[in-house]
Order: C-alpha cells, then structure tokens, then sequence
C-alpha cells in the first residue's frame, strides 16, 4: 500500500484526494499539509480522509510512512518543497507549472537524481483520449509531416480571480495566463511536435487591472524540421474555446477532434480527399480509449511507476521543456526581440531574481485575500 501526503489543501487539492481514493487498493492518503490548518482539516473532512492534519510540511520530511508526496501549492514554493521531499527519500508528483524558474526546474531535476526517486509533474490533459490518439495519430505520420500548429489556450477569469494572495504578482505566481493557464497546451505542443529552435512574442495586460502580469500573450514559432507554429495564451476569451490543430501535409488533425483531408486538383485548387479522411478517421476509431482520465490517468502512471520501476509520462524533464518555452515566450514578449532555443544557464531569464528585473510590470496588485469564500473551480 503505498502511502501518501497531500500539501497544499487548495483548489486543486480535491482533484489529487479523489484521484487516490479511485485506487484504494494501492494507495491511501495518509497525511494533509496545509499552512491553514482549517484547510486541511476541511479537505480531510470534505474528503472523507483518515489522514493526520499537519500545519508544517518540515514536520512530514522523516515520516517513514510516507512513500508519495502531492504539491499542491502555490507555483513560487514548488521547487523548494519538491527538493526537500525528493532529498528525504519520498517519490513527489508536482502541480503544474513544474517551478517558476528553470534553475528551479533544475535544483529539482538533480535532487531527483540524486534520490533515485519519481519526480512527475501534473500534466492531466495527456491522460485524455482525445489527447492521446492525437499525439498516436502524429507520431504515426498518417498525415504527413506537420507544417503548422496552431494553439489556442482560451480562458475566462473575472477581475477579482487576481484578489487571491498569491496570484497576479511575478514573485509569487511566476507569470500570468501563459505559465498559469495555457501550461497544459504549451505542454501539449512540445510532446507531439518538439520543442521550437525560435519565438517572437508579445504580450499584454487588457482586463485585469489589479495584477502585474499579463493576461494575454502570443507567440509565434519555428520548428527546426520547418514548420511553424502559434500560441494564444488568454484569460479574455469568453466561451473558453480550447483548440489543438495541426496542418500537417495532407490533413488537418486537431483537439477537439476535427479532421479534414484536401488533395490538389490540376490547377491547384483544393478538393476533399474523402479517401484519406476514411483511412485516419478508422486508424482514430481503433486506438483505444484511455481506463482512466485527467489527474485519476497521471495519478495511476505514477503509481505504477512506484510499482512496477516503468518510467512516467510525464516526468521531470518533460515539465522543465514546458517551462523554457514559457520563459523564451517572456523573454522575447519582454525584450521585443526573437528568441533562440535552448536557453542557457547565463540567460537572464534562467533565474527568478534576473527574471524579475526583466519583466513588465503592467498594472499593480491593488487587493489581496487570502481565500475566497467560494473554493469552486472549473477546469475545462
């Protein structure tokens, strides 16, 4: 039985708790660690969990009890309790984004090395069928090489989703809707197509005028194989319209699914190539569909990695690309300049201290809470 703590009793908290308790026969939550103690009492009792309520994740580090820690913490403390987690001996799953820096990314990395333990970072939506017969579909080739990726990671927040304490300033969320929201997408797009060689971006503050960081960016791309992409990270988009597509040479390929196959007429014009369509779409419908989805998927990869000694899907490495393509879009959204990947250790935005000497500052936080009184979320 492999025993686990949760720390971090906040929104997302709930989505680790019930993905553990979709397998108690392999696992049992153990201990909830919130610096609010009444939030971790309240996951508990929500949640129907036997678990020690603790104030002090310090106070988890030598429970030998303890196999599986979930952060679920604000991003700018992710690195630090990951650290002294991994060092002690425990495997750690981390919400996303991964840290707020990559030297973060990168002190992570080594103390996992050096433990020999599972450093998995949240990455939900590749435990999605869609997802997972799209990345199928592209490795496969059926369509031809890519030539475009368009992505398009639209959100909705009111004003006052930046009044949270922790949200809306560089420090201590570590961006905007680029590394907050669009993550998952950004995420996507590195595991089905690779990681960019350049970005130009930009960015913008058009709605939310009482935190610092953007709530708008995009980003342009290209490919060393050639193709090219873009990025549309908002939290001013009405509808929440979420869109993976791929032009590759014969086909469109997109989440959610939405295919279409052209070949050229004589003169060049377009016309459907039904044949093709018919072919893909039978490839699409015999991929299997995924046992379990979202946070329930990842969190049965990782047990199954502690089980079994079989690598995660979604490991360390995989959340440090995510993240250096989120920082090549703040650097050249910053500096007005073209971006070259990868970035190196001397780059100022390698760092959080360089990084925050760098960054505009659009507005200024003008009201903090600590909770609000309402802990309900939406995650589509």
């Amino acid at each position: 039985m492999i025993q686990v703590a949760i720390v971090g009793a906040g929104a997302i908290a709930p989505k680790h708790v019930e993905a553990y308790q979709a397998f108690a026969n392999r696992c049992r939550v153990a201990y909830v660690c919130d610096t609010a103690l009444d939030k971790a009492s309240s996951l508990a009792h929500r949640c129907k969990l036997s678990a020690q309520v603790v104030g002090d994740y310090h106070d988890l580090l030598m429970k030998s009890d303890i196999d599986l820690v979930s952060i679920c913490t604000p991003p700018s403390t992710h690195a630090q309790i990951a650290v002294d987690f991994l060092t002690h001996g425990k495997h750690v799953l981390v919400e996303k984004p991964m840290a707020s820096s990559l030297a973060e990314c990168d002190a992570m990395l080594e103390a996992a090395h050096k433990s020999g333990k599972i450093l998995s970072v949240v990455a939900q939506n590749r435990f999605r069928t869609p997802w997972m017969k799209l990345k199928a579909l592209l490795d496969m080739k059926v369509a031809g090489a890519i030539l475009h990726a368009q992505i398009n990671s639209y959100w909705w927040r009111g004003r006052c989703y930046y009044d949270l304490s922790w949200r809306g300033t560089w420090e201590s969320e570590g961006g905007g809707c680029t590394l907050n929201h669009a993550v998952h997408h950004i995420d996507a797009l590195q595991w089905m197509m690779g990681m960019p060689s350049e970005v130009h971006a930009l960015m913008s503050n058009v709605a939310h005028d009482n935190a610092e960081v953007e709530d708008i960016s995009m980003a342009v791309l290209r490919f060393p194989s050639g193709g090219v992409g873009q990025i549309t990270s908002s939290v001013v988009h009405h509808g929440q319209d979420q869109q993976l597509i791929f032009q590759c040479e014969h086909a469109r390929l997109s989440v959610p699914w939405n295919l279409y196959a052209s070949r050229s007429m004589l003169n060049g014009f377009p016309e459907r190539d039904v044949e093709r369509e018919e072919t893909i779409q039978q490839l699409y419908d015999q991929l299997p569909e995924l046992e379990h989805q979202e946070h329930v998927g990842q969190i049965d990869d990782v047990l199954r990695a502690i089980e079994s000694g079989t690598p995660v899907l979604v490991d360390g490495y995989a959340g440090r690309r995510t993240l250096e393509l989120i920082m090549a879009i703040y650097k050249s959204a910053s500096t007005g300049q073209s971006v070259k990947l990868p970035l190196d250790v001397t780059d100022s935005f390698y760092n959080k201290e360089s990084l925050l000497q760098v960054v505009p500052r659009f507005y200024k936080k003008t009201r903090s809470v600590e909770r609000f009184t309402s802990n309900d979320i939406t995650t589509v």
